[in-house]
């Protein structure tokens, strides 16, 4: 594994920090062993077909839906392929898989480590909430007979920890907020600590535009609520609101879209048809329109997102952390394939949006990419995999 950073990431500010995932480590996940992958806030995964770019996003995704509250089987359909294939049984003829990642935030530098089994059955059997060499939360499979995992958090108190069962079907930091009463110092690490992690995986938005879904009109009754899904289904529905809301920020989309699609751009809009649908179409000016159907893949996928990047948490359908304010949150796009299907300057394009977003500080994005030629030369760092540098 190669990694290239040719701006270095900032560093958060002590104290004054939205939480960030820094780093994802795939200990032993599908192709995956020992890997260490550093995140900024604009980073590619590049690398030849098998070397693991979508299996680390799915990691992260996985990570980020457990750090939701979602339950182990919602999350991993097929648990299966996260075993690395080479991994053997143990004498209890048990499989699993290790992830983790590394979270920079007001609460300072936090790692969290999970282990799962999914043969014989699929649970939680480790987990590891750290800062430091200090752990704040730790979990262990004592009894196979029982749903649950044996946890114990830091306290600081009459004890130095605290003690207590909790289910083995998901992750033990989202429920920390749950369990710990913070009467003592210790007890308040621990909730920063997890609120931190918790914040930084739930601010994730996995976006995978899919063209053939794009070029049909949004039915009646809406999909999405006015917020766009991860594959862009809704694209007519979301442009139409964004389109009156924010003068300023659809000016920015249709001058990007101008950079990614052939022929002239005047604006790009949605109607609503008799029968209450909405369809999407490019002005050509002087009274021609093209219906978004007749677009090609690239430039739907190009043109989708654009629109993530220029939008937020209350465009996207995220699962908003409610309880923390908007101003302590950075959005993560996680994109696979992000450049599938565009050409070089389509590509190029979406790198020099992407990068001046990034460098505002309120989106980050981490994006697999089958060029890091134009990913380099957009500011990103890019994380170069090989079939054997990581596995």
């Amino acid at each position: 594994m190669t990694v290239h950073t040719p701006v270095p990431a900032a560093r958060p500010a002590a104290g004054h920090d939205r939480p960030q995932v820094t780093e994802l480590r795939l200990s032993a996940f599908a192709g995956h062993r020992g890997a260490v992958l550093p995140f900024g806030a604009l980073t590619f995964l590049a690398g030849p077909s098998g070397s693991g770019k979508s299996s680390a996003l799915r990691a992260y995704e996985a990570l980020a839906r457990l750090g939701g509250g979602a339950e182990l089987a919602e999350v991993f359909e097929d648990p299966a392929a996260c075993v690395p294939e080479r991994a053997r049984a143990d004498g209890q003829r048990r499989r699993g898989f290790r992830i983790g990642c590394t979270v920079e935030g007001p609460a300072g530098t936090v790692r969290l480590d999970l282990a799962v089994q999914v043969e014989p059955e699929l649970r939680v059997v480790g987990e590891r909430l750290t800062r430091g060499d200090l752990v704040l939360l730790e979990t262990a499979l004592r009894d196979p007979g029982r749903p649950v995992v044996q946890a114990a958090w830091h306290t600081a108190g009459a004890a130095p920890v605290t003690r207590a069962p909790m289910p083995d079907d998901r992750l033990g930091t989202a429920l920390v907020p749950l369990r710990v009463a913070g009467k003592t110092e210790g007890q308040r690490l621990v909730l920063a600590a997890a609120e931190q992690v918790v914040v930084a995986l739930r601010s994730v938005f996995p976006c995978d535009p899919r063209p053939g879904r794009m070029r049909a009109p949004v039915p009646a009754g809406r999909m999405g609520a006015g917020r766009l899904l991860g594959g862009c289904d809704n694209l007519a529905e979301v442009l139409w609101r964004t389109r009156t809301e924010c003068s300023v920020r659809h000016a920015l989309l249709v001058s990007a879209v101008r950079e990614g699609c052939a022929g002239p751009v005047g604006d790009v809009y949605a109607e609503e048809a008799r029968d209450g649908s909405m369809q999407a179409y490019v002005d050509r000016g002087d009274g021609v329109r093209t219906p978004l159907a007749r677009l090609g893949d690239g430039e739907l996928r190009y043109l989708a997102l654009a629109l993530v990047l220029l939008t937020g948490p209350g465009v996207l359908a995220v699962d908003p952390v409610v309880e923390v304010p908007a101003a302590y949150q950075t959005l993560t796009v996680v994109a696979d394939g992000l450049d599938r299907r565009m050409d070089a300057r389509q590509a190029r394009a979406l790198g020099e949006l992407a990068a001046r977003m990034c460098a505002r500080g309120h989106i980050r994005l981490v994006g697999a990419v089958r060029d890091p030629a134009w990913a380099t030369a957009a500011g990103a760092s890019v994380v170069d995999l090989d079939r054997d540098g990581t596995t």
